[in-house]
C-alpha cells in the first residue's frame, strides 16, 4: 500500500474512532467495555471540538472524499449532541435486551 493510501486510510479510522467516542459519550450507544448506555456530555463535546479543529487545521490538505467524510460526521454529530443537550440532565433510555432494575 503506497503511504498517501495508508494515510487515507489512518484518516478515515480516527474520523469513525471519533465518532464512535462521541456517539457513545452522547449516550447513543452502549460501552462495549461495560455494556451500558453511559451520558457524557461534555465529554462528546471535548471529542466533537477536536474533530472541528481537525478540520481546521487540514483544510486545504484533504482529498474531497476526506473533507465530505469529516464534513458529514461533525454534522451528525453536532445535530445529536443539540438533541441530547435538549433533553437535558435526564439519564438515556435503556436500549431493548438491555439489564433492567
Amino acid at each position: 500500500m503506497e503511504r498517501q493510501e495508508q494515510y487515507a486510510a489512518l484518516f478515515g479510522q480516527l474520523v469513525a474512532m471519533l465518532h464512535f467516542a462521541a456517539m457513545q459519550q452522547m449516550g447513543k450507544i452502549k460501552n462495549p467495555v461495560t455494556d451500558a448506555i453511559e451520558r457524557n456530555l461534555e465529554g462528546a463535546r471535548h471529542t466533537i471540538d477536536t474533530l472541528d479543529m481537525l478540520q481546521e487545521r487540514t483544510r486545504g490538505n484533504l482529498s474531497p472524499e476526506e473533507a465530505q467524510f469529516l464534513k458529514q460526521t461533525l454534522q451528525e454529530l453536532k445535530l445529536n449532541f443539540v438533541d441530547e443537550v435538549a433533553k437535558g440532565d435526564s439519564p438515556p433510555a435503556q436500549a431493548e435486551g438491555g439489564a433492567s432494575s
